[in-house]
């Protein structure tokens, strides 16, 4: 099967949809798909190195800036089309063009922007709301990490749930494993935090990921300890401006780090050598964060919203959404060591069963059932 797949959404930084794309498109060839790729023009030689079984066509330069992407989408995409010849286009992040030419697959990677508009700048919702209500309307499937986010999408746009598939995301599990006490210093001492134990977070530091709550939970779970342990946000900062006031609100006697962006590499380690990794998300079409935690053989504190119990089971421990919910759950964790490690052998042990492997041959089924429709 020629699939052609429209790379050209994938963010410089990685995050998000560029994270699915670059474990996705491996597997996919590995799966006998006949790939091919169009893409960012910085991004020919990357998808080169990362898929020689592919054919990767580079896109205007010009096509690095939204808007012209989203008006080449529609115009240049389809001429594309015309000279590729795919038997299925799929278009990995929201949006397709109208008048593809051939059956169009769409992942729908999250249902927030109607759950919780309010989480997301205003524009980003209402463009994503629209999006995804066309999208529902005119592919010919559509690829969803969760049955939380089917079932969403289907109760808010009366979208046919028999024309989706749940691809649960994978984890590269060569790069996210149990680490040594080693390596973990080694990340640890990059932190700014001593010799102290840490609760950690991985994400961007916006409103959905609920942070603020976390910062403030942290701190009645911690405050009286003899040794408190730090609280270190890694990731992205975002736009939730609330961080700041809560930081600013923390004891003296507490600490708390912003990272920013970590070394990829470094992020086994980050996540194996916190005491908790924390997760109160408000909302999640799937939550690689947890997943990727769990594989590192880290005990994870995470909430029930939307998709977050398909991804830990039983093997990740559970919150509120509040702060006094995070802050009681939390130090649970602390004062149980035993119950801490029963939880990080049971995380690795349900990551193992989530791979790119299966999520690409849930993707050859779908390219397959558009092509039927």
């Amino acid at each position: 099967m020629r699939v052609l797949l429209d790379a050209t959404a994938v963010p410089a930084d990685r995050g998000g949809v560029g994270r699915y794309v670059d474990e996705l498109v491996p597997e996919l060839v590995r799966a006998g798909v006949d790939l091919v790729l169009v893409t960012q023009a910085r991004d020919v030689g990357h998808y080169r190195s990362l898929a020689p079984g592919a054919e990767v066509i580079g896109a205007p330069k010009a096509v690095g800036r939204r808007p012209v992407r989203l008006l080449w989408e529609q115009v240049g995409l389809p001429a594309l089309v015309r000279r590729v010849r795919p038997d299925v286009l799929h278009s990995p992040h929201y949006t397709l063009p109208v008048l593809a030419g051939v059956p169009v697959v769409v992942t729908l990677h999250d249902a927030t922007f109607f759950t919780t508009p309010e989480l997301h700048l205003r524009s980003k919702a209402v463009f994503f709301r629209t999006a995804i209500r066309l999208a529902s309307r005119r592919a010919a499937r559509l690829v969803v990490p969760s049955r939380a986010t089917r079932d969403e999408v289907v109760r808010l746009v009366g979208a046919d749930p028999e024309r989706f598939d749940v691809a649960y995301h994978g984890v590269d599990h060569e790069r996210f494993h149990a680490t040594s006490a080693e390596e973990q210093d080694r990340v640890r001492a990059t932190l700014d935090i001593g010799g102290l134990d840490y609760v950690g977070f991985l994400g961007t530091l916006e409103p959905r990921k609920n942070v603020p709550a976390l910062v403030r939970g942290w701190v009645e779970a911690v405050t009286d300890r003899p040794r408190p342990p730090a609280l270190v946000l890694a990731g992205g900062r975002g736009w939730d401006d609330a961080i700041d006031e809560a930081v600013e609100a923390v004891p003296e006697h507490l600490t708390v780090r912003r990272t920013g962006f970590l070394p990829l590499d470094d992020l086994p380690a980050f996540l194996g050598g916190a005491v908790v990794v924390a997760y109160p998300s408000l909302g999640e079409g799937f939550g690689l964060p947890v997943l990727e935690a769990m594989a590192c053989h880290s005990p994870v504190l995470t909430t029930r919203e939307l998709s977050l119990p398909e991804v830990g089971g039983d093997a990740v421990a559970y919150c509120g959404t509040d702060d006094a919910s995070i802050g009681r759950e939390l130090a649970a964790l602390l004062d149980d060591a035993d119950l801490r490690a029963r939880l990080a052998d049971a995380a690795v042990a349900r990551a193992g069963g989530f791979t790119w492997a299966a999520a690409a041959q849930v993707h050859v089924g779908t390219y397959a059932a558009a092509v039927r429709r």
